[in-house]
């Protein structure tokens, strides 16, 4: 989820707690092997063995069409500390598409194998190449078809959004696909998409009968839900955050980001907290008086408002 689930984000979320681990955001190879300061901007976790602060190991996700590239690039990633190599089959983004990557991908099975393998080979053995995929890109023909071929590849699992490209990210999920996935191949599948709570946790692991669920946009918009997941597996209790709590998570995030500057500090807040009023009634009020603001301490003044009177509430 690129500029969404970056550095500072993924240490607050794992720092809350209930992640098994974590995906970078992708990082772009086109006809070279990048630098190594490019893996570092991205995902800065390798610099402290390839996990966050609090132990999660973050995989390293690469994107591109070149599995000689991809491979060079993921041997990089492997000899900086990347725990895994995520290979990114699911962007639906229009230009990633066009400049062969993402979702663009799985018009070409044959392609896909080719990339896994080259990754696979190219990668200690002991160090797991996993993949990313969507149930197409215009339509579901393909899916069996290229889940066989990510394995064949020698993906240690998949991942699998519940939606093709076209279909973007407008309801619902077909989680029911994920399960024809799961009978067609035999390493681990992983469901994704459409989960917002714990409900939607359920109700996608009955449909797609697995066992593994990967919260992309659900955890921004409903940050403690992988304890609340976790609770409810283990059938421990767990009461969800309160708004005057969620509002103490995003002052806490601006405090991480604080230094870049002003104009994008703004950006990320209103971007984070218009994701969080799907979820929490109070975040729609707040939404409404900060979504035009362009001074990045008169948001943190509306947020610390909302800490005081959703904490006395």
């Amino acid at each position: 989820m690129e500029g969404v689930l970056d550095h500072p984000m993924r240490e607050l979320l794992c720092d809350l707690g209930g992640f098994d681990h974590c995906v970078s955001e992708f990082i772009r190879v086109s006809n070279q092997l990048l630098p190594r300061r490019v893996f570092h901007r991205l995902c800065p976790e390798l610099r402290q063995g390839g996990q966050t602060l609090n132990g999660t190991p973050v995989i390293v996700q690469l994107l591109g069409g070149n599995p000689e590239m991809l491979a060079a690039n993921a041997t990089r990633a492997c000899e900086l500390g990347a725990p895994g190599i995520d290979l990114n089959f699911g962007c639906p983004a229009k230009t990633v598409n066009r400049h062969d990557g993402g979702a663009s991908l799985l018009r070409s099975p044959q392609r896909l194998f080719d990339i896994v393998s080259a990754v696979r080979g190219a990668v200690p053995s002991d160090t797991p190449v996993t993949a990313k995929m969507r149930l197409g890109f215009e339509d579901k023909t393909l899916a069996l078809e290229n889940a066989s071929a990510i394995e064949s590849g020698g993906a240690a699992n998949i991942t699998v959004h519940a939606r093709t490209k076209v279909e973007g990210y407008a309801p619902p999920a077909h989680w029911q696909w994920i399960d024809k996935i799961q009978q067609q191949v035999s390493i681990p599948i992983i469901a994704n998409g459409e989960i917002w709570n714990v409900d939607d946790y359920q109700r996608c692991q009955q449909e797609s009968r697995c066992q593994d669920i990967m919260v992309g946009r659900g955890a921004i918009r409903t940050p403690d839900i992988g304890l609340q997941i976790k609770a409810l597996n283990q059938e421990l209790h767990h009461t969800p955050l309160t708004w005057g709590e969620i509002c103490q998570l995003v002052l806490g995030f601006y405090h991480r980001i604080k230094h870049i500057p002003p104009r994008f500090a703004c950006s990320r807040l209103k971007q984070w907290l218009g994701l969080l009023s799907h979820g929490y009634e109070p975040g729609k009020a707040l939404f409404t008086r900060i979504k035009r603001l362009k001074d990045v301490d008169l948001i943190v003044e509306q947020i610390n408002m909302d800490i005081s009177d959703y904490s006395l509430s």
